[in-house]
């Protein structure tokens, strides 16, 4: 018997990765992927699983996340990447969450985040726990471009099981990603008129690698860690120097 649950699944040309996010979900009785306008299969893939496909371009992060929630069948709402797979035993958890009736009307899902087929246990990626199971008419998403906050009403609990994010491919894919999120990270600064000063920037740059590599461990990731606690810094400096450049030439892009 299917779980009344609507499971929305965030995709942009993910052919190769949404049929493994579905696969791991179909005891739910709805599966809806909002396509961000994909130029490959992920549209097929997903329709051929049995989901329920809408498509929509991504304009503001949160802003197309609450569009999405708002297109779901059911109360309850489980978030997802396509990059995310649920396990049988949170899939288990979820189901008597529901069944039995919740205790809270939100909950946090704790994350295993992977580089590859590598698991990141430390340099705070791990459990990295995020809101994504919820009833939808108490939550909602800040409606900015990047790391929108989690806006909910009433009492947050968290599942004792994770959710497996495969979050990048590689180290490449890592740097990719690094990039865009950074100068949407400026552009969320000039919109918001805040003042980075160059002393600010280079605190941030400094404490996020000391954190990252000494305080979360991240040193006990080896070399990666190495490389991840100097990523950690260097996304606040780049996000500086595009938002500098931004407030010279005044080309932020917010809508």
């Amino acid at each position: 018997m299917s779980v009344p649950l609507s499971v929305v699944i965030l995709a942009k040309n993910e052919a190769g990765r949404i049929r493994d996010c579905i696969e791991s979900v179909r005891w739910a009785d709805e599966v809806l992927v909002i396509d961000d306008e994909s130029t490959d299969d992920t549209v097929q893939v997903a329709e051929s699983l049995g989901a329920r496909v809408l498509r929509r371009r991504m304009d503001i992060e949160g802003r197309h996340r609450n569009w999405a929630n708002a297109q779901a069948r059911h109360e309850w709402v489980l978030s997802l990447d396509a990059d995310e797979r649920v396990t049988p035993a949170l899939a288990e958890e979820i189901r008597a969450l529901i069944e039995n009736g919740a205790a809270h009307p939100l909950y946090a899902i704790p994350r295993r985040n992977y580089i590859g087929i590598r698991w990141i246990r430390y340099g705070g990626w791990y459990p990295s726990a995020q809101l994504k199971l919820f009833q939808k008419s108490v939550f909602r998403w800040e409606e900015t471009t990047v790391h929108p906050r989690a806006i909910g009403s009433g009492s947050c609990g968290q599942t004792r099981y994770d959710l497996l994010h495969f979050s990048y491919r590689d180290e490449q894919d890592f740097l990719q990603k690094v990039d865009r999120q950074t100068t949407l990270e400026a552009e969320k600064w000039v919109a918001d008129g805040r003042g980075v000063s160059l002393a600010k920037a280079l605190w941030r740059t400094c404490d996020r690698f000391v954190r990252t590599y000494v305080g979360k461990q991240g040193f006990r990731e080896g070399r990666l860690g190495w490389f991840l606690a100097r990523m950690a810094g260097k996304y606040q400096w780049l996000s500086y120097k595009k938002y500098v450049r931004l407030n010279r030439s005044g080309e932020a892009r917010l809508e």
